[in-house]
């Protein structure tokens, strides 16, 4: 969803991000995250609820490529990815770390290509689990899908190939309430699902479902403590919502194009959950319904 953060000088239209791009500091501040051209602007509240400062590159002066991921963890720390270019026709994905809403990001780091060389394959999608490590997804030149994932004491393991096959760019990676990884990819009339069994574990692929998803639609958010949702638009110009185990269930049509954001609240005592999606006309539009109960309807 291409976002529209308070400025001073007016609207500032950006690319997309694959994963949160607005997020909360551990000292309750704000923090928008801006891809724009060949950077990525971070501006935070100067106050939790207060003024905001003016967008600052994040990461330091590295270039780079379109498709950013953001993912953040219990510790309320913001991850970045991105794919930055290397050699001429070849590009590396880089990782910074945000740590506070004021001071600046770490510089990117490099931190390889899924297939050891080439140009980018796909957009990074990155969840932290409870013990802090970023798992950073994205298709390989297979057209499956590979990971990257921090050790717990600092590093990375080696990138480690997860199957599937003919796999859309756009993944969605998530954080359970069990502090676990998932992803979720889409192929050609199915919907793929790896998750954590234990923590610190590689993610294995589990249950998928038939479905037959719009390309970059896909979200994913914890609704449980025993699952995680995956929303995403149907040919049919539908948003459903999908948990393994369970069949798809269209909640009501989809505004425009591209992915909803999820967030689960608690409205009039009922815990609930809110989709957001910019409408065809531009315009950022809500639903609600309560939250794993996708048969009463949303509104």
């Amino acid at each position: 969803m291409t976002c529209e953060p308070p400025l001073n000088d007016g609207p500032f239209r950006v690319r997309r991000v694959n994963g949160d791009w607005l997020v909360c500091g551990r000292d309750g501040r704000l923090i928008v995250c801006l891809p724009s051209e060949d950077a990525v602007l971070c501006r935070a509240e100067l106050a939790p609820g207060g003024p905001w400062e003016p967008p600052r590159r994040a990461g330091g002066p590295q270039r780079l490529l379109p498709g950013v991921a953001v993912g953040q963890g219990p510790d309320r720390y913001a991850h970045l990815v991105a794919w930055r270019p290397t050699v001429s026709g070849e590009a590396g994905l880089a990782h910074s770390t945000h740590f506070r809403p004021r001071p600046a990001a770490l510089d990117f780091a490099p931190v390889g290509h899924p297939d050891k060389k080439g140009g980018r394959t796909g957009t990074p999608a990155v969840a932290v689990d409870a013990q802090g490590r970023a798992h950073v997804f994205v298709r390989n030149k297979g057209s499956g899908v590979s990971l990257l994932a921090q050790k717990e004491k600092g590093g990375w393991d080696a990138w480690a190939d997860l199957g599937g096959e003919q796999v859309q760019e756009h993944l969605a990676a998530v954080t359970g309430e069990s502090g676990r990884a998932e992803l979720y990819a889409a192929g050609p009339g199915k919907i793929l699902h790896w998750r954590q069994e234990e923590a610190g574990k590689r993610p294995v692929q589990a249950e998928g479902i038939g479905a037959d998803v719009e390309p970059g639609t896909l979200c994913a958010v914890a609704t449980s403590a025993e699952h995680t949702t995956v929303y995403f638009t149907d040919r049919g110009g539908e948003l459903c919502a999908w948990r393994p185990g369970e069949k798809p269930v269209a909640l009501l049509a989809a505004a425009g194009p591209g992915p909803v954001s999820a967030v689960r609240c608690v409205i009039e005592g009922h815990d609930c959950t809110v989709p957001a999606h910019r409408s065809a006309r531009g315009r950022v539009v809500f639903a609600a319904y309560p939250t794993e109960q996708e048969s009463a309807g949303a509104w």
